[in-house]
């Protein structure tokens, strides 16, 4: 039997302050806010094991000492005018605690329950904090912590951040000594900056930057598409999504990586780019790339969501693989310095764009969403095995379908799996079928495994 009790967590005298928002909070608030009763699958999801379990109130003085570490878990954002967004850091308040008490037998099953509980619901971004809290206890002693932010609070590079901090904050540290060690980019510094002089023009170049690529980049990447009537006749049409578990691709990228001087995410988008111009017959392809943004150190620390898409443009990406790898590195170098940017006064010059015909198609996304610092041998052995065998232990699903997602025709993440990497796609069916995902997939793991190959025989 599960019972259900709430219980509250408490926070003063910490940080607060109120300002315009940052970039990033404007770009994904104005995504959720459209989205309305959709918008939970934004949110963050985590379901975490505590081993051994702890008492709840070790874990809730934990989570308090991260509250007061990171101000985006206590930034509730409220709309100014017509254009304007202001956030609000609170320095006192309380969070409410879902509580489970079941038998440890069941906690496996609570878990994952319980998120969903928590994050199947929208935000309240203007009256709560954007962080939501569960516990599984069993017999005294939590055994699952479950955790659910709004994507406001953080992007996916922040939510490991946030998690290495707790289990830091779990070993005895505080937030005050982990702020003095390791300081992290607090959202009013960033919008501080951004309101700045030199942050306006940081913003200019980079809308400036996005609308000279999208003015040069083909109007259309998939020239036959794989079923025209289907955009006409299937508005509610399911997107199906694939997932490719390579440890071959795990192993050959660094190879080929090392090899040619550039990085392992260099190789991979410059792999899909030369794959996808083979396949679309537009010798030119255009990606939307999600940028974590955090090149700063106080940045890469920062708990907040700063992920903004840069604009990339590879020609003749068909021509030659290595050449494609070669150029994506200074492409995206680029494209990456101009990542940063108000959203929403961009979307205002792409529609302008649209309008007049003039603007590229860019309705394919690329997100490599690694950190950095996890590769996929950190917590198994690297396989001994040639790189030909480890090809035939890939594996290929279909998890599930998507709704219609607005200015998607494809979009790939990349994942860090223990042991391999993994390409997930989604993609409108009206201009790539089932087939065809299955043919860019495993055609961009041959690319890279091939190239490994062959690069170890000469």
């Amino acid at each position: 039997m599960t019972t259900v009790e709430e219980r509250t967590m408490k926070l003063d005298s910490a940080r607060a302050g109120t300002g315009p928002a940052t970039w990033g909070q404007r770009a994904i608030w104005g995504v959720v806010t459209r989205l309305g009763d959709d918008a939970p699958r934004y949110n963050l999801r985590l379901d975490l094991p505590l081993t051994p379990p702890r008492p709840a109130s070790r874990v809730l003085a934990d989570l308090t000492e991260l509250l007061r570490m990171h101000d985006s878990l206590r930034t509730r954002l409220l709309p100014v005018g017509e254009d304007g967004l202001e956030q609000v850091v609170d320095g006192a308040g309380e969070l409410p605690v879902e509580v489970r008490t079941c038998s440890a037998d069941k906690a496996p099953t609570v878990g994952p329950e319980l998120m969903e509980e928590l994050a199947g619901r929208p935000f309240d971004h203007a009256r709560e904090w954007p962080f939501r809290v569960g516990l599984v206890e069993c017999e005294g002693l939590v055994h699952r912590l479950v955790l659910a932010a709004s994507h406001t609070a953080m992007d996916l590079w922040g939510e490991g951040r946030m998690l290495r901090d707790l289990q830091l904050i779990s070993s005895g540290e505080s937030a005050e000594s982990l702020l003095r060690t390791r300081p992290a980019l607090q959202p009013l510094e960033a919008a501080q900056l951004q309101t700045s002089p030199v942050g306006r023009r940081r913003d200019e170049a980079a809308r400036r930057y996005w609308c000279e690529r999208l003015a040069a980049g083909p109007r259309r990447i998939f020239l036959d598409p794989a079923a025209p009537e289907l955009a006409v006749n299937a508005p509610d049409r399911l997107f199906p999504n694939a997932l490719l578990r390579s440890p071959a691709l795990a192993v050959a990228v660094e190879q080929v990586a090392a090899d040619l001087g550039v990085s392992d995410a260099a190789v991979l988008l410059g792999a899909a780019s030369h794959q996808l111009a083979r396949m679309s017959g537009s010798s030119d392809v255009l990606f939307q790339v999600v940028v974590s943004n955090r090149f700063q150190p106080a940045a890469a620390e920062s708990v907040s969501t700063m992920a903004q898409e840069a604009v990339f443009l590879l020609t003749d990406a068909d021509k030659d693989f290595e050449d494609a790898v070669r150029r994506t590195r200074s492409v995206a170098f680029t494209a990456f310095r101009h990542a940063g940017y108000d959203k929403w006064a961009l979307d205002r010059e792409v529609r302008r764009l649209v309008e007049r015909g003039e603007a590229a198609d860019h309705s394919c996304w690329w997100n490599d969403t690694r950190d950095p610092g996890v590769g996929p041998f950190a917590t198994v052995e690297r396989p001994a095995a040639a790189l030909g065998e480890l090809a035939g232990r890939t594996e290929l699903s279909w998890p599930v379908e998507f709704l219609p997602r607005a200015n998607v025709s494809v979009a790939v993440d990349v994942l860090t799996a223990p042991g391999a990497l993994e390409l997930c796609m989604t993609a409108d069916p009206a201009v790539l079928d089932r087939a065809g995902m299955e043919r860019f997939l495993r055609g961009v793991e041959q690319l890279v495994v091939a190239e490994a190959i062959a690069r170890g025989d000469r």
